[in-house]
């Protein structure tokens, strides 16, 4: 059993991927995510995903997500594979509106990140470094050709 979002809808896993999905959104700036959560979750900024999940959960409704519940936490066909791969490709959907720049400097940042972490893993032999890692430009583009990038 999932979780449809109470603001837009999008289906959610499970009480944690929802609270994930209200954080980060609200977090780039979209601001019926940022009014719902100062509305049902204030301090929502200082919670954990697990704590802030029982706070968002009663207020969203309930889903069958056959998808979620068969897969586990594999990425199944047409889920992104990395937190950023998310936000690019949401910021990407008709009606989303551009990313602040705030919002493109913390997704730089965070590719960054990875991008060390996974140098970290290879000189270390834990890891292949074989996953691509998505730029926050790639949320510039104008994939569906329609001017809502």
């Amino acid at each position: 059993m999932g979780y449809a979002c109470p603001v837009c809808d999008v289906e959610e896993a499970d009480a944690v991927h929802l609270a994930n999905h209200l954080a980060i959104t609200a977090s780039l700036g979209r601001e019926e995510h940022r009014e719902w959560l100062a509305e049902h979750a204030p301090d929502w900024s200082d919670r954990s995903p697990e704590e802030l999940g029982e706070i968002v959960a009663p207020h969203a409704e309930e889903i069958d997500t056959p998808d979620f519940e068969d897969s586990g936490h594999g990425h199944e066909r047409g889920r992104p594979g990395s937190l950023e791969e998310g936000i690019a490709r949401q910021s990407r959907q008709p009606g989303r509106g551009a990313m602040t720049a705030e919002a493109k400097d913390v997704l730089r940042e965070a590719a960054e990140l990875t991008r060390e972490m996974q140098s970290s893993s290879e000189s270390d032999g834990d890891g292949d470094g074989d996953e691509p890692v998505s730029s926050p430009d790639d949320a510039d583009s104008d994939v569906d050709g329609n001017g809502n990038a």
